[in-house]
């Protein structure tokens, strides 16, 4: 039952507390998610630390095994996307599932964590620019200039259009995606010394105590694909596109970073590659691109790497942004949140809000910033490696909460029988990502590359800790308190319909309550 509330209602009148519709397509949906993953960032940043740190040859079986695990997710996500369009995807699925306080605790965890992962990777994009600056111009500068440059630049195209993003997010993405796609048919048309070897896809590569770990490292990877719900609201269709968009980005992800990370071990050779990581860190990718395209093909390697990063800040931002739109429209933030741009539709407040975290963050790193760029307890490689540790963290606590929700809510709505393999995938989904969660938050002294036992390896996971914990209080306050603003969380535009027919009601004398 929702309860009319004329002081609150009163407060948006004349605000558009709705998402233009019709903004995005297919393509338009496919190439913001994507372009979340960064995939030029995965394969030159990822892979050889994944490679790197835990000395797991199987790399791309991993990315494959992960590529089922997200599937069976998928399959019961996608089509719970079918009865419900929200900005507020995480936050409306678990809270339609597991009730409202739980969805006030995913939506704390959520806006979060794609915040950390945003604003981590402003720190590996500034430390490249400024690299690239040194190597080609020389010219020192700062890392934090061109971070801050980047902070204003995304804040400007966060207020525009969504179209208009798209557009910029296409061009950069495809560019990437073509890029590394030539780097995998020249690696394996040039392999090492071993040849074109299928090793890499022996489950015996698996063996070894750093697995759970690796598997951590490459389910970041696929950070990207859960965010098509997002933008459900803006879609033409979308009980058809976002549901088709979520299994097209996991199956592309999988099979490209499977494509990707096996082409890494055939140009290094599969028993090389873990030594030439260690060795070479994210230069691996260019130092093996060079000696196969040229020196001209790695120097526009480098820079569509630097403007894949970029593709990938904008992307989280949007998220963020449209999670903290949906948060303000439910009563979860102030009130101001959740309204758009009268001119763009955008969701401004949300937008401003991170670029507001997004400068503080890049500010007080770089003022605490005394070492040399280099030096892997320099501020800005801790900016980017803690940011997207945490964030990492808190999508796979939401994604295997959200594999429960799903399951809840179909057999609330008394459709178990029909959705009977939906169900059991979710379940299967759901408690695989407990495991990997379980081992992400066992060995996180080693995803940051802390010292064993350093209190960072409890702070930093302490921080998703913390948010489940604010946003269920939340939950439980609003409950008590106002119990008509917990029931519309997870409701969206829903519920804003139901404020405006009560407030119609009121001025009528009729009952002010809706369904």
């Amino acid at each position: 039952m929702l309860t009319g509330n004329s002081t609150e209602i009163s407060t948006f009148k004349g605000q558009d507390r709705a998402l233009r519709a019709d903004r995005i397509g297919m393509a338009g949906l496919l190439l913001s998610v994507l372009a979340a993953s960064a995939p030029l960032m995965v394969v030159a940043g990822v892979m050889p630390t994944t490679f790197a740190v835990m000395g797991i040859v199987g790399q791309p079986l991993l990315f494959v095994i992960l590529g089922v695990v997200l599937a069976l997710f998928a399959f019961g996500y996608a089509e719970m996307s079918r009865h419900v369009h929200n900005a507020g995807a995480f936050t409306a699925y678990i809270a339609r599932g597991l009730g409202g306080t739980a969805g006030a605790g995913a939506s704390v965890v959520a806006l979060i964590a794609y915040s950390a992962m945003q604003v981590g990777v402003f720190g590996i994009f500034g430390f490249e620019i400024s690299a690239l600056l040194a190597e080609h111009f020389d010219v020192t500068v700062a890392w934090w200039i061109p971070g801050l440059a980047g902070v204003a630049l995304i804040g400007v195209l966060g207020w525009l259009k969504i179209d208009i993003n798209v557009r910029v997010l296409g061009v950069l993405l495809l560019i990437e995606v073509a890029m590394v796609l030539i780097f995998d048919i020249a690696a394996l048309a040039d392999p090492a010394s071993e040849g074109l070897s299928a090793h890499a896809f022996n489950p015996e590569t698996l063996s070894g105590a750093g697995l759970g770990t690796a598997l951590v490292f490459c389910i970041a990877s696929f950070v990207g694909f859960e965010q098509p719900p997002v933008y459900a609201e803006e879609t033409s269709r979308p009980q058809v596109l976002v549901a088709r968009a979520t299994l097209l980005v996991v199956a592309f992800a999988a099979v490209f970073f499977a494509l990707g990370s096996w082409a890494l071990t055939v140009a290094a050779g599969p028993s090389d590659v873990v030594a030439a990581s260690q060795k070479q860190g994210p230069g691996l990718l260019f130092s093996l691109t060079e000696a196969r395209l040229g020196a001209g093909f790695t120097d526009a390697l480098h820079l569509f790497f630097v403007t894949g990063m970029f593709a990938c800040l904008l992307s989280f931002h949007n998220v963020v942004a449209r999670y903290a739109f949906a948060m303000g429209r439910e009563g979860l933030l102030p009130s101001p949140f959740g309204r758009t741009n009268r001119t763009s539709g955008a969701p401004a407040y949300g937008s401003l809000l991170q670029t507001a975290v997004s400068l503080i963050v890049v500010v007080a790193f770089a003022v605490g910033d005394d070492k040399p760029a280099g030096d892997p307890t320099a501020p800005v490689l801790q900016l980017f490696t803690w940011g997207g540790n945490v964030g990492a963290l808190g999508v796979i606590v939401l994604l295997a909460t959200t594999s429960f929700a799903v399951i809840a809510f179909f057999v609330r709505r008394g459709a178990a029988r029909v959705q009977a393999w939906r169900i059991a995938s979710s379940a299967v989904a759901g408690t695989a990502l407990v495991v990997i969660a379980v081992y992400a938050v066992k060995d996180f002294d080693v995803l940051l590359g802390a010292d064993p036992g350093s209190s960072l390896s409890w702070i930093l996971p302490g921080i998703i800790g913390a948010a489940v914990v604010l946003g269920v209080a939340l939950g439980l306050v609003l409950r008590a308190a106002k119990p008509e603003v917990h029931a519309r969380i997870g409701l969206g535009n829903q519920a804003f319909q139901l404020e405006k027919a009560a407030e119609s009601a009121s001025a009528k004398g009729a009952p002010t309550t809706g369904a």
